[in-house]
C-alpha cells in the first residue's frame, strides 16, 4: 500500500535522528483540510517538547533525510512542526488499480505486522430475562470490533458472559414450582419466566415465608440438589433458545458462551490466594480489598472491593476475576475488551486494579468499553409508554416493518417479498447505525424518523449509496456486452475523482483508528463522507456516457472499488446490503 511505503521510509529516516526513539510512534494520519497536504505527521511536536528544542527546525532536519520522490509530489514543514505529504496522483492512481486486482476490499488494507489475541467480552444477557433494549448498544457495538479486529488481521475470540447464576434463581424455582403456566412457558419461555419472578418477587415482599423459600431453594441449588439443577438447565436451554434467535436476526454470533456458572469451582481459589498474597483483608466478616497502597487512585480510595460476602458467598467481582483467570490460561490473550454500559465503570477500575495487585507480570491489557444511555425523544430513558422496559424483539419487529414501509413508498411496483427483504436489510441496519453513529460515551436520542431518513448520515442513506453503484453495473450491462473494464488502469483526472480516490485509500487507517480506540463512529462517519464523494462524482463526471473508453473504464472501475468499500465498510457495522431499494 502507498501509505506504508512512505510511512517505512519515514520511520527509517526518524531511526537514523532520533536512535532512542520508537519509530513506531512517527505514523502519517490524512489531513483533516485537504488544502495542507494528504497526510501528515505530527510526532515532532511533542518529540520536541521534551527536548526543549524548536520543533519547526527538527521537522526540517527530518524532512531533509526523506526521499520521497517518487512517492509525493511535495513534502513539506507547516504549522508549529507538521511535516505535510502531497501524494503524487500517479501512485494514487497506481495504488487503486492495485486494490482493484485485488477483487476484494483486502486490497485496501495490509495485514498486521504482529497479529494480537484478543478477547472481546459483550452482549451479556441474564438467563430467564427476555432481553430488552438496554443489550442492543453492547450486542452491536461488540460485534463490530470483532469483525473490525477479525479484518485487520487479529487473532479474536468473542465471548458471551451470560448471567446464568445468582440470587434470582432461589425465586424463579419457587415460581416454578408453585405458579408455572406450562402453556404460557410453552408459548413465549422467556415471557413465562418474567412472569415467575415478578410474581414470586412481589409475594416476598408481603411474606417472609416466601423469601425464606427462595433461599432454600437457591441452596439446594448450590448444593447440588438434583431437581434443582434440572430445573436451572432447562432455564437455561430455553432462554439460550430465544437469545439464538435474537443474535440470528441481528447476524450476531460467538466464539464462546460461558456463563458465570462455568467459573464456580473456581471462586474459592481466587478469594484464598487473594487473602493468602495479602491482596484481600478481612472486614466486618467479609474479605475485602482495599485501595490505600501508594499507586492506588484516590477514585478507589474510597471505593474498596468485596470479594466474598460475609455469609461466605461469591459476588460479581469474584466472578469476573475467575474469569479473567480463566482466559489468561486459556487464551494467554494480549487484550481483554469488556464492552458495558457506562454505569459499570467502578466496576471495571476495581476489577482492573485487583488484577494488576494479583498479576503484575500478565501481559494482557485490560479495556472497559462502555456506552451511554438510548433516550427516549422526551430525554428520559427509552421505554414504552406504560413506563415498561422495551423487549428487544419488539423493537426487531417494527424496525423492519418500518423499513418496509420505507421501500415500499420508495419502489411500490417491488414484488411483496422482495420488500419485506430489503425492509428487514434496512429497518436492522437503520437500528444499528443509529446505535454506533453518535461517540459511544454520549447517550444518544431514538428517533424512528431520523435514522429511516433517505438522507443525512443514516444507514438508509449509505445503503441507497451502494445501491446507486449496482444500478449502474445493471444499466451497463444491459446495454454493453464488455467487461474489458475489470482489467482497467485507474486514472483519476476530475478533482470529484481525486478526491473519491484519495477516500479510498484512507479506508485502512479508519479501521486502525476504529480498533485502537474502540470507536465505531469513526467508521459510520468515514463512509458517509465516502458515500458523499461519490454523490459529488457523479454529478461531476459521466461514468456510462464518458467521450473516451479508458475514461468510462476508469470510472466503472473506481465506482466497483468504492461499491466494495461501502459494503465492506457497511459489513463491519454489521449491516447488510442490497441491490436495489
Amino acid at each position: 500500500m502507498l501509505i506504508h511505503k512512505i510511512e517505512s521510509i519515514v520511520q527509517d529516516a526518524f531511526s537514523k535522528i532520533f536512535p532512542e526513539e520508537d519509530p513506531s510512534q512517527a505514523i502519517l494520519r490524512p489531513c483533516v483540510d485537504s488544502k495542507f497536504g494528504d497526510y501528515q505527521m505530527v510526532a515532532i511536536m511533542p518529540l520536541a517538547k521534551s527536548r526543549k528544542m524548536n520543533p519547526r527546525a527538527l521537522a526540517q532536519e527530518l524532512m531533509d533525510a526523506l526521499i520521497l520522490d517518487e512517492y509525493c509530489e511535495k513534502v513539506e514543514v507547516a504549522g508549529p512542526g507538521f511535516i505535510n505529504f502531497h501524494l503524487r496522483l500517479d501512485r494514487i492512481n497506481a495504488s487503486l488499480t492495485e486494490a482493484l486486482a485485488a477483487e476484494s476490499v483486502s486490497g485496501l488494507v495490509a495485514k498486521p505486522k504482529r497479529a494480537q489475541k484478543i478477547v472481546v467480552d459483550f452482549s451479556s444477557p441474564n438467563v430467564a430475562k427476555p432481553m430488552h433494549v438496554g443489550h442492543i448498544r453492547s450486542t452491536i457495538l461488540g460485534d463490530c470490533l470483532t469483525r473490525v479486529f477479525r479484518v485487520l488481521g487479529h487473532e479474536v475470540v468473542s465471548d458471551n458472559h451470560i448471567g446464568d447464576w445468582g440470587t434470582q434463581f432461589g425465586k424463579l424455582l419457587v415460581g416454578w414450582k408453585k405458579h408455572l403456566d406450562a402453556d404460557g412457558l410453552e408459548r413465549d419461555p422467556l415471557g413465562e419466566m418474567e412472569r415467575l419472578y415478578k410474581k414470586v418477587d412481589a409475594l416476598a415482599r408481603e411474606d417472609e415465608s416466601v423469601l425464606a423459600d427462595a433461599r432454600a431453594e437457591l441452596v439446594k441449588l448450590q448444593g447440588g440438589d438434583e431437581e434443582n439443577l434440572r430445573i436451572w438447565r432447562e432455564m437455561i436451554q430455553l432462554s439460550q433458545r430465544q437469545f439464538d434467535t435474537v443474535y440470528g436476526r441481528l447476524g450476531v454470533g460467538f466464539d464462546e458462551t460461558l456463563g458465570e456458572s462455568f467459573y464456580n469451582d473456581r471462586l474459592k481459589s481466587v478469594v484464598d490466594r487473594l487473602m493468602q498474597g495479602g491482596i484481600g483483608r478481612e472486614s466486618d466478616g467479609a474479605k475485602m480489598v482495599f485501595f490505600d497502597g501508594p499507586g492506588d487512585s484516590a477514585e478507589l480510595k474510597s471505593h474498596p472491593a468485596m470479594i466474598q460476602k460475609s455469609d461466605g458467598a461469591a459476588n460479581y467481582t469474584t466472578t469476573d476475576l475467575a474469569t479473567l483467570e480463566y482466559r489468561l490460561e486459556k487464551w494467554s490473550p494480549d487484550h481483554i475488551v469488556y464492552v458495558t454500559d457506562g454505569r459499570q465503570q467502578l466496576h471495571f477500575k476495581q476489577l482492573f486494579a485487583i488484577f494488576k495487585k494479583w498479576m503484575p507480570k500478565a501481559k494482557a491489557q485490560l479495556d472497559h468499553v462502555w456506552f451511554g444511555s438510548i433516550l427516549g425523544e422526551d430525554g428520559k430513558p427509552f421505554k414504552t409508554r406504560s413506563g415498561e422496559t422495551i423487549k428487544l424483539v419488539d423493537l426487531l419487529n417494527e424496525a423492519e416493518e418500518r423499513g418496509y414501509q420505507v421501500v415500499t413508498e420508495k419502489n411500490p411496483d417491488l414484488p411483496e417479498a422482495e420488500r419485506r427483504e430489503i425492509g428487514r436489510i434496512v429497518g436492522l441496519g437503520a437500528i444499528k447505525y443509529a446505535d454506533l453513529a453518535p461517540n459511544r460515551q454520549s447517550d444518544y436520542v431514538f428517533s424512528w424518523d431520523k435514522m429511516l431518513a433517505l438522507t443525512g448520515n443514516t444507514a438508509v442513506y449509505l445503503l441507497y449509496a451502494y445501491t446507486r453503484i449496482q444500478s449502474i453495473f445493471r444499466k451497463f450491462e444491459s446495454t454493453q456486452n464488455d467487461d474489458s473494464w475489470k482489467g482497467s488502469e485507474i486514472r483519476l483526472e476530475q478533482p470529484s475523482e481525486v478526491a473519491l480516490g484519495k477516500a479510498l485509500l484512507q479506508y485502512e487507517f479508519i479501521l486502525n483508528a476504529v480498533a485502537n480506540e474502540r470507536r465505531p463512529n469513526y467508521l459510520c462517519s468515514y463512509l458517509y463522507e465516502l458515500a458523499g464523494a461519490i454523490s459529488k462524482f457523479y454529478d461531476e463526471c459521466s461514468v456510462l456516457h464518458a467521450d473516451d473508453l479508458a475514461v468510462r473504464n476508469s470510472r466503472l472501475a473506481l465506482c466497483e472499488l468504492t461499491g466494495r468499500a461501502l459494503k465492506a465498510g457497511l459489513n463491519l457495522l454489521g449491516i447488510e446490503t442490497t441491490d436495489r431499494m
